[in-house]
Formats: structure tokens, sequence, C-alpha cells
């Protein structure tokens, strides 16, 4: 494997760049996606989440802008990238922009739930390249804000979560605007069948680049699930929250009605937590996000609009209060910790009325998630449950030996910051705070 980003022939901007950021060593994606993209290959990246997708595209894409002479015309882009929303889309952004500054590659947003009229004025002088939600962009074709006929790049980032959410329509609007001929990469954590459907329809000849089976999950997150009565989640939850107090925890619910209640109680019982979702403005979520990364707020409660949209490196757990309708969202979920080398713990609460839900995630992941408490549901075939408790695997912030309210837990309406008992089953410390303890002693 190439051991430096030297070694695969970036232009001399581009490597000062990531010298500037830190970044020596690519990561395996990177590592065997970049050097095809240069060759100006169709690119299918599959790859867990957390890996380094937005740096296997964003790296060849600027390297191939950056050759090219002139500047973009106005209202027209040379390059094309299409996220499923908005915190991804800002994401992806930061990172090029970090790469392209003071050089003449130019990147520009257009998301929903800002001006439409700034974005057409921001795309009046043209960019190099265009980040974009499918339906935003589509609403500025309507009003001829957007030509996107000199575009020879088009990349799909989460595809599969596209088609999750009913885009696959827009992008057949969008794909037949651009020029042709045109490189196409698609990268994703997972592989649906829809997906090699798309494939075939957007990619010529794509070379694939694998580096862990789709809808694995990243190897350094440790998984344990609680089943438990759904009457039960919120002190389990608050259990969990109360272990390790300090920590950056993200909270994942169904709903975006149930997310803001959840996060509501929260805050009622003195835990320092915020909320994205839907109903949320675009200034709300970054507000929120913002006060998440800089650690002023440690408890972040969010639909699936933030399964792959958070970059934040310092998540030490993600907790699935309601497990996801779609199966492969729980691998993207849980990619929001162990992040960047980190370690990481996810932790699942899972009721009866999710049983089947918890048998697809475990199909998906083709292994068994450690039974912190609690009884596996039955399923057809299967002769009895997993029982956890005791000594079980899996069990570090929220123990409980149980399938109903656990030991010493509290009613959802009681403060348990004054009573919590981070206790660990095996008389050990936990893992992650032994390692914020060292560095801050460091």
């Amino acid at each position: 494997m190439t051991a430096t980003f030297e070694e695969l022939g970036l232009a001399p901007a581009i490597l000062q760049s990531l010298r500037d950021a830190k970044l020596e060593t690519p990561t395996p994606i990177q590592a065997q996606a970049i050097p095809l993209a240069m060759q100006g290959r169709d690119v299918l990246g599959l790859a867990q989440t957390g890996t380094g997708k937005t740096l296997a595209f964003g790296l060849p894409l600027i390297d191939a802008l950056m050759a090219q002479p002139g500047k973009p015309a106005p209202k027209c882009a040379k390059s094309l990238i299409l996220a499923p929303t908005r915190e991804l889309i800002n994401q992806i952004a930061d990172s090029l922009r970090g790469l392209t500054a003071g050089t003449k590659v130019r990147v520009v947003t257009v998301v929903g739930g800002q001006s439409i009229n700034k974005q057409i004025e921001r795309m009046s002088r043209g960019c190099d390249i265009l980040v974009a939600t499918p339906g935003r962009l589509i609403d500025l074709m309507d009003r001829r804000a957007v030509d996107l006929s000199s575009a020879r790049h088009l990349v799909l980032d989460e595809a599969d979560q596209m088609l999750d959410m009913g885009f696959i329509h827009a992008l057949r609007r969008i794909a037949p605007k651009l020029g042709t001929p045109r490189q196409t990469m698609l990268f994703s954590a997972t592989m649906p069948k829809q997906m090699e459907e798309l494939a075939s329809a957007y990619l010529s000849d794509p070379v694939r680049v694998q580096v862990s089976p789709p809808g694995k999950a990243a190897d350094k997150v440790e998984q344990s699930i609680h089943f438990l009565d759904k009457a039960d989640k919120p002190a389990k939850l608050r259990e969990i929250l109360s272990a390790d107090p300090g920590a950056l925890t993200l909270v994942f619910g169904r709903t975006k009605h149930g997310s803001e209640k959840l996060m509501k109680g929260l805050v009622a019982d003195g835990f320092n937590a915020a909320s994205i979702h839907g109903n949320k403005s675009q200034g709300q979520r970054d507000r929120a996000i913002k006060a998440f990364r800089d650690g002023s707020v440690n408890i972040l409660v969010a639909t699936d609009v933030a399964a792959r949209g958070i970059d934040i490196p310092g998540v030490a757990y993600v907790v699935n209060y309601e497990l996801p309708e779609v199966a492969d969202n729980y691998v993207h979920r849980i990619g929001r910790t162990a992040r960047a080398g980190r370690e990481g713990e996810a932790i699942a609460l899972c009721s009866p009325e999710e049983a089947d839900l918890f048998r697809q995630i475990e199909k998906v992941l083709k292994t068994e998630i450690p039974v912190a408490s609690g009884t596996a549901p039955t399923g057809p075939g299967e002769k009895r449950g997993r029982r956890g408790g005791g000594g079980g695997g899996g069990q570090r912030r929220g123990q409980g030996g149980g399938g109903g309210r656990p030991q010493g837990a509290k009613p959802a309406g009681r403060k348990p910051q004054d009573d919590a008992k981070p206790a660990n089953v095996h008389g050990k410390p936990n893992r992650l705070k032994r390692q914020r303890t060292r560095q801050r002693a460091a």
C-alpha cells in the first residue's frame, strides 16, 4: 500500500495543504481510489464510515481541476458533488475548502434551508466545485441559475442514502444536464441491491474499490445492546449518560417530534443537550453541531439526518435510543464514533416492538451484537434468545442485568447525576474513561 500522499502524484499545492493539515499517510480507501481516479477512471468506492472517503474523491478532483485552464463561466460549475443532507454537504465543503485555500479552485454549496437568492448570487460567478443536495440544486436549475453543461466530473457521496430518501428521481433529472464525456465516482459505506443498478446506469466501466465488506461496522467501535421495555428506555438512557457525564454522546431517535421531546426531557433533568432534525432550520442545526463540536453541549439528540453528516472525532459514545427503520443506517449511526483512529462505544436500546429491526441489523452486520442486559428476542428457527447481564459482554457504560428497569435506575423525572453509579461489572474502569484521564493528565 502507498506509504505517503507524495507517492500518489498529487500537485505540490495539494501536498502542501495536506502537510499543513498534518495529513501524511492515506487511508486504505484513499490509497486505492486516488490513483485510479487520477487516471480518469469511474470509481465505485465502498468503505466503512469514518475511513476518509471525502478525500478519496476530493483530492483527485481538486488535482484535475487545478490542471484545467481558465475560470468557470458565470452560472457554470466544472464539477458536481451530490450528497443527501445539508450536514454532509457542509462537511464535504469544509474539507475541500481547507485543501483549496490559496489555489484558484472555488467551492460553492447549494442546500435547502438557506437563502436561495444568496445561493443564486454566489453561482452567478461560477465555481469549480459545486457541492449540493439534489432538491435545492433542481430549484436553482429551474430558475436557470445553474448551468451544468461544462461539468465533467460527478461525485455521488452516500448514494445509498440518496436512494433511501427518494433522490433517485432528482438524479435522473440532474445527470443528463452534465457535460460528456465525464468522470463519475460513487462512494458509500453500504451496497444494497439498488446500488448495483445505480452504478450500472451512471458509471462507465467502473473500477470497484472495496476496503471492507459493505455494511461492516468500524473496527474500533465496541458495540452492546440492552433489551428492555419501551417504558424503561428513559431511565436506562439517563443511567448511561450519567455514567460518563462529560463525554460527547450522540443519541439517535427515529422521529423529529420524538427526538425533540427526548432532548427537552434531558434538559429538564439537568443534562447539557441539544437536538438536530428536519424541523430545525439550517441555522439552528449549524449552531447545535458547532456547540457539540466545541464541547459547550455534550449530548446531541438527532434523527438519521445526522447519521452521515457529523464528522466529529471526539464523539465517545453513540446511543441508539431507537433502532433505525433501515438496518444499513445502524452502520452509519455508530460510525459517528471511533473516527480518525480513535476508539468508541455504541450502545443500543431495543424494546420488544423493535425485535424485527434488531434481527435485520444483525443480518446486515453478519455478526451478533453483545448483549449487555435483558434477553434477545427469539425469531423464526431460534430456540431461545441470548441473555446478557452478570459478566455479559459489551457492558460498559450503562449497566443492568434485567430486561425491565435496571437496578438502581431512577424515574425519568429525577435528576440522575446525584446518585448515578458508573460501575463496571468487571470491576475495571471504563476503557474510554481511562483514555480521557490519561489525555487530561498529559
